[in-house]
């Protein structure tokens, strides 16, 4: 590429408008939002929040599960379901298919702590989103589904 060509393209880049970026800072804002209006008594972390949130719509799940169901690394699961295991919210079994995994379920004190959670993450939704039409949030879930499945394969639509 001619220098020349090459200066205005690094040039013309601009952060604020980089939809990559865009797409993470939002994200990020929707997290501090989070933290910031939910009272704090259900004393999670955002990775515990996520992993209790996905085994209370499976039921009984790997670890491994877990981080390919909320897009968690493995430190991270491992880190989130120790604690909620440590908390009193989740059980956790020897896996009968796999002797060296474990299976995590959800106990009763899980269970009530995340009917506590399930408003303030309806709330947080509505205003997160207040103002968008349904065919723009149907818009936003379909564009959402086609850039993380994109992103989930390779060029030539199998899996990574």
């Amino acid at each position: 590429m001619p220098p020349k060509s090459r200066t205005v393209r690094v040039a013309a880049f601009r952060l604020a408008t980089f939809l990559p970026f865009r797409l993470v800072a939002a994200s990020d804002s929707v997290y501090r939002e989070f933290a910031e209006n939910y009272d704090g008594s259900l004393n999670l972390t955002i990775p515990e929040i996520r992993a209790l949130a996905v085994i209370a719509e499976h039921g009984t799940l790997s670890p491994t599960a877990v981080g390919q169901l909320t897009a968690m690394d493995k430190v991270k699961v491992s880190r989130a379901t120790q604690s909620l295991v440590a908390k009193g919210m989740l059980s956790q079994r020897q896996d009968p298919g796999d002797g060296r995994s474990r299976l995590l379920r959800l106990t009763r004190k899980g269970v009530a702590t995340h009917a506590r959670f399930v408003p303030l993450a309806t709330r947080l939704e509505a205003q997160v989103f207040d103002g968008l039409s349904q065919a723009e949030l149907n818009a936003l879930g379909r564009i959402l589904t086609k850039i993380t499945t994109r992103l989930e394969t390779t060029g030539d639509g199998e899996p990574r």
